[in-house]
């Protein structure tokens, strides 16, 4: 597995009001590009849209608030791996519907932080949707 290597770098400050603030800016910038649901094109997929509008309504799914800022610390750098990354992701067929497949982008900050995107594709429509990013751990 490679590991798109981004040129943003991770989100350092510790409190959730910043952080939520400048990830909010980076997700208004994208929302300001269309006028329905906000996308942004990914290089892996031949430049076809990826919906980011799921991320959030994942991330307040989540209970505890270290792993929203776990998650919103790596906004832009995920937002950076899908529009560049051309690496093959590891994809499968999702476990609790078999009519949607999961991508799982790998990506390393200029830290050297390791982290990885999911990308959830609807085989019927084909659609796809930015679901989660998530520090990467190696087993």
């Amino acid at each position: 597995m490679k590991f798109y290597k981004t040129k943003t770098k991770k989100l350092l400050s510790k409190k959730y009001k910043e952080i939520y603030k400048e990830s909010q800016t980076a997700y208004k910038k994208i929302v300001g590009k269309s006028k329905r649901r906000p996308y942004v094109r990914s290089a892996y997929f031949k430049k076809s849209k990826i919906f980011i509008g799921l991320f959030w309504s994942h991330l307040y799914e989540k209970v505890g608030w270290g792993d929203r800022d776990r998650k919103l610390k790596l906004f832009s750098c995920a937002i950076e791996l899908i529009e560049n990354s051309r690496y093959d992701p590891e994809s499968k067929e999702s476990p609790n519907k078999q009519s949607e497949i999961l991508h799982r982008f790998f990506g390393e900050t200029p830290d050297n932080e390791k982290f990885c995107v999911q990308i959830k594709e609807d085989k019927r429509s084909g659609e796809k949707f930015f679901v989660s990013v998530f520090p990467y751990k190696d087993k």
